[in-house]
């Protein structure tokens, strides 16, 4: 098959590896223009891009998608199909159209459930225990169109978003492997738009930790929230972000949330809404590295009963 595959981030890779590994010919690859980073906001290109780069594939990366002129130079791929793997962008529907074959997006979740930008961060911030992979004749609309294939997988009980993230992007390229080879034989299944939920892109501020929410509730944030925005708070003013933490028994204090109730060893074990504590694992505070939490109370003079937040 003659496929144009458009994807941005490191999750999208696998899924064009597999396509490859197939047989089917990558006529073009669309992936986000090229971003500044690191301390030198040095250009950088995308992980899908660099793929590219080293299978001589064709790449092409407009930074603004919704014009004629796009368009044209879309349809003039020729391809049987378009395979969209987080690509970064609402497709218009005349590129929805452009093909015999239309799209197919492979979205991390099981749709209807976790439609939008960040299923992955917000499925185990939710506290889910099982997600999944689903491929899906792509529509106008966001994430709504008919499923073809889902495949579901438990989520362990301290995965985080980065280490699921990397096992979903390989069962995604197993189910696009699969879906490319029935495709003639798959009829796509409307979503039960009722059962829908939402996972809106990410912003700074879904990290700021509230010590009043529960201290399940604050594990799996601080669980689902990586690499961005992290989970944080403050510590004698300064930003304070928790990368790993563990939920407690509580069965001796009582304190108001948000206060430390012991900091010595490796116990760094904080009050939490709804009489719940949590254990602050791995830590950083800012202008600090990443370190166990036996080492920043090595460091740095914490006492029982100082406030986070």
């Amino acid at each position: 098959m003659k496929i144009v595959f458009m994807g941005t981030p490191n999750a999208a890779v696998a899924t064009s590896e597999r396509i490859l590994q197939d047989g089917h010919e990558i006529v073009a690859v669309w992936t986000q223009p090229d971003k500044p980073a690191g301390r030198g906001n040095k250009l950088t290109a995308s992980p899908v891009k660099e793929f590219a780069v080293q299978n001589d594939l064709p790449i092409y990366q407009p930074t603004k998608i919704k014009t004629a002129e796009s368009l044209e130079l879309y349809q003039l791929h020729n391809a049987d199909v378009a395979v969209v793997v987080a690509y970064g962008r609402v497709l218009p529907e005349t590129f929805l159209q452009a093909f015999p074959r239309g799209a197919i997006n492979v979205h991390f979740s099981l749709l209807p459930k976790y439609r939008g930008a960040a299923p992955v961060n917000w499925a185990i911030a939710s506290g889910e225990i099982k997600t999944g992979v689903t491929t899906m004749q792509m529509d106008a609309g966001l994430d709504t169109g008919g499923i073809l294939l889902q495949r579901e997988t438990e989520i362990g009980a301290d995965e985080n978003a980065i280490k699921l993230m990397e096992r979903l992007s390989f069962l995604g390229a197993d189910l696009l492997s699969e879906t490319l080879a029935m495709y003639g034989e798959l009829v796509p299944q409307p979503q039960a738009d009722l059962e829908a939920t939402f996972a809106p892109m990410m912003k700074k501020e879904d990290g700021l930790i509230d010590w009043n929410r529960a201290a399940e509730e604050i594990s799996n944030r601080v669980r689902g929230f990586q690499p961005f925005p992290t989970s944080f708070t403050k510590y004698q003013d300064k930003k304070l972000t928790i990368w790993k933490a563990e939920i407690m028994e509580n069965g001796k204090w009582k304190m108001e949330n948000g206060q430390i109730l012991e900091a010595k060893g490796d116990d760094l074990i904080v009050a939490c809404g709804e009489g719940t504590v949590l254990k602050l694992v791995e830590i950083q505070l800012e202008g600090k590295r990443r370190m166990p939490t036996r080492d920043f109370l090595n460091g740095v003079r914490v006492q029982a009963g100082e406030r986070l937040g």
